[in-house]
């Protein structure tokens, strides 16, 4: 029957892993279900909808047992939308998979930018892919996915990177495309979408049923770890030794005066110029955390890049101005953590990983002490891109901060992350910030205690 799934004793090994991610897990929804999919990092959630899609083996590497088995076409959000983009423009990368089924060229355009608004996308059909921010993709990722009216819509956190008023606009976009399809949402923060399934599953570490039912029995019932269970307390940051955060050649301010940046593209078809920081005048402290918020699109991971010397402004003043140091001084005083952090790996497992860049820099790294600290200690020996989504980004934190830079600044740091990673990664923010160093970072998560707040929007500081 189209829109049914069956999952009979799946068990997958990624490539490199000692253990399985999922351990003989079988399942069955019904057509028209509505399933929420949660669980702790690590725990399979993002492997479950990979064998759904018929990924694993063909493209994922590992081994693989077991089967899973869907009736009827599949619409995929990954975790990262940046792995789903295709084409050039956005307009063209929403009409992709109309253009793949034959529809006719004269349907395919009003249902793209009706999709796009949507989205809260309205203006962005000729906008290039290459100029969109992290949470502009996810939903250009969706708006591709929903127009395509697929039977069944597996979903990896479609909403992580968006803002609170642009993830609505989102949800309430999927609810309505679902109609009587069958829904499969993975997500960590999950209060928002219990009212609009109709079972919630939980995944324990290693793929196990740790819970399947309503989401009535799921709130009256027992906290499940690794869970943000609806009104739990946020969890305290996790303290961390501050032999391991100190800045090994202390911090200084950075400010910013008057900054403007544009973006340049270089296309077939020319040249093409973005505006993404417009004025932007702000002074950053030793031993504060600041955070940079706004909606999706606002200029937050441009600003963190500017101020962090990784991009050259076009017009104001960095002070100090480190875009023209030697890459290796450079990272020795900036402790960088990108919003894609497989964008930064360059190691083949995750301790060589950790300690690069103190061995690149002659600064010594506890890597068995930050492994531990983000819960990485198992995956020592695993290769970075065999890891999940919260485990790379954590990977990715750790990685770009174990060398005790003077300067911190993390892109979206608590993406993907369960209340204990969580409270690591936040934990690792304030004792940095405690012990001294210029701690910044962009986010959505409302849950995100700073010092100083910079609101952007269109690339002002308003």
């Amino acid at each position: 029957m189209r829109g049914e799934i069956r999952v009979d004793r799946l068990t997958w090994r990624p490539l490199g892993r000692s253990a399985p991610t999922v351990a003989d897990l079988s399942l069955t929804i019904s057509p028209g279900g509505r399933v929420l999919v949660v669980g702790a990092s690590g725990a399979g959630k993002s492997t479950l909808l990979l064998a759904l899609a018929g990924a694993l083996g063909p493209t994922v590497a590992g081994d693989l047992s077991g089967g899973a088995h869907v009736d009827g076409r599949i619409g995929l959000v990954v975790q990262n939308p940046l792995n789903a983009v295709v084409a050039e423009r956005v307009g063209r990368d929403v009409a992709f998979g109309l253009e793949n089924a034959a529809v006719p060229r004269g349907e395919i355009w009003p249902q793209v930018s009706s999709a796009l608004a949507t989205m809260g996308f309205g203006d962005a059909e000729a906008r290039l892919v290459s100029t969109l921010s992290g949470g502009e993709l996810q939903r250009t990722v969706l708006a591709g996915v929903l127009v395509t009216r697929p039977d069944v819509l597996l979903l990896d956190e479609p909403t992580s990177m968006l803002d609170a008023a642009n993830a609505a606009a989102a949800r309430d976009a999927v609810i309505q495309a679902a109609g009587d399809r069958t829904l499969v949402v993975v997500e960590h923060r999950i209060d928002p979408w219990l009212e609009h399934v109709d079972r919630v599953i939980a995944l324990a570490p290693g793929g196990r049923i740790a819970f399947d039912g309503s989401p009535a029995e799921f709130v009256g019932g027992p906290a499940l770890p690794g869970v943000w269970m609806p009104g739990m307390a946020l969890p305290s940051p996790l303290a961390i030794p501050s032999v391991l955060v100190e800045p090994s050649d202390g911090a200084e301010p950075v400010e910013a005066d008057d900054l403007h940046v544009t973006l340049t593209t270089r296309t077939l078809r020319g040249i093409h110029r973005t505006e993404a920081l417009r004025g932007l005048s702000a002074r950053l402290e030793p031993g504060q955390l600041t955070t940079l918020v706004g909606p999706s699109g606002a200029g937050k991971s441009t600003a963190l890049a500017v101020l962090g010397g990784l991009l050259r402004p076009s017009a104001g003043q960095v002070t100090p101005n480190r875009s023209r140091l030697a890459s290796r001084r450079l990272a020795a005083e900036v402790g960088w953590v990108p919003q894609n952090p497989e964008h930064g790996f360059v190691a083949a497992t995750v301790a060589d990983e950790v300690g690069r860049t103190g061995r690149r820099i002659g600064r010594a790294v506890d890597a068995s002490a930050v492994l531990e600290t983000f819960g990485l200690s198992g995956y020592a020996s695993v290769n970075p891109f065999r890891l999940s989504g919260g485990e790379q980004r954590r990977l990715a934190l750790a990685a770009g901060l174990a060398h005790r830079p003077g300067l911190m600044l993390l892109d979206e740091p608590t993406v993907g992350q369960d209340p204990s990673t969580w409270a690591a990664v936040t934990g690792w923010m304030a004792a940095a910030r405690d012990a001294g160093a210029v701690v910044a970072a962009s986010t959505h998560d409302a849950a995100l205690v700073a010092d100083v707040e910079l609101r952007l929007r269109a690339g002002v500081c308003t």
